[in-house]
């Protein structure tokens, strides 16, 4: 889809009349990168993962979760952000690895918060506290850590160096063994923990390489 073919009135006729993609046709806010629309694809008491489907932007079964280790927290990604060539040299400046690209999928974010969101496909407004500079093998795989806007427990921190130390090794432990699984080489590694300010730093990024990917779709659907 390009930006010409949002713009015909089909295009206007179908925006109204169907669900957004939740990559796409949802927008960042324009408070971006300091308070976030987020995407929420898994919760805690998902015992399957879920995935959004990059081309129905309905979620799918990406895989049962076959281990104890679950999701610590609301996880999803950011729309209209992604992860290509900015964030790919950014990552390899900040980690002195070579030859680093994006993974070529939206940035990734946990929410933390201390109510019970009871499932998935639902939107949330969170403020980026800091993050994870993971890589996937060659691939930068960066996870923004975030407190959910107005959160009773977490809505005060301002930076990741707020949380409680047990709390980050348990972030860091699910996502350095989430994909792990029999048969299969796990190459993630995170280099380093990353502070609030570097992690908006990261979102400029995604929201820079989304516009370069996409033709200036954000704009697109933003004037309809």
């Amino acid at each position: 889809m390009t930006s010409n073919s949002i713009m015909d009135p089909i295009g206007r006729l179908m925006g109204l009349r169907y669900k957004s993609h939740p990559w796409h046709g949802v927008d960042i806010g324009d408070n971006s990168p300091e308070i976030l629309t987020t995407f929420i694809e898994v919760v805690p008491t998902d015992t399957i993962k879920y995935e959004v489907d990059k081309e129905s932007g309905y979620l799918r079964i990406d895989r049962p979760q076959k281990y104890s280790n679950v999701v610590p927290a609301p996880y999803g990604f950011i729309p209209q952000t992604y992860c290509g060539k900015l964030v790919g040299k950014f990552c390899a400046e900040k980690s002195g690895k070579k030859d680093i690209i994006g993974d070529g999928d939206p940035l990734d974010i946990l929410v933390l918060t201390e109510k019970d969101i009871p499932h998935g496909d639902v939107l949330a407004q969170a403020i980026p506290i800091g993050g994870f500079r993971m890589l996937d093998g060659n691939q930068a795989d960066d996870k923004i850590i975030s407190v959910l806007k107005n959160d009773v427990v977490y809505g005060d921190y301002k930076d990741i160096s707020d949380v409680p130390e047990m709390v980050v090794k348990r972030l860091k432990h699910y996502f350095l063994t989430y994909k792990d699984m029999p048969g299969l080489s796990n190459e993630s590694e995170i280099t380093h923990v990353y502070n609030a300010e570097e992690a908006k730093e990261v979102i400029k990024l995604s929201i820079k390489d989304y516009e370069s990917r996409f033709e200036g779709l954000r704009k697109a659907l933003s004037s309809y």
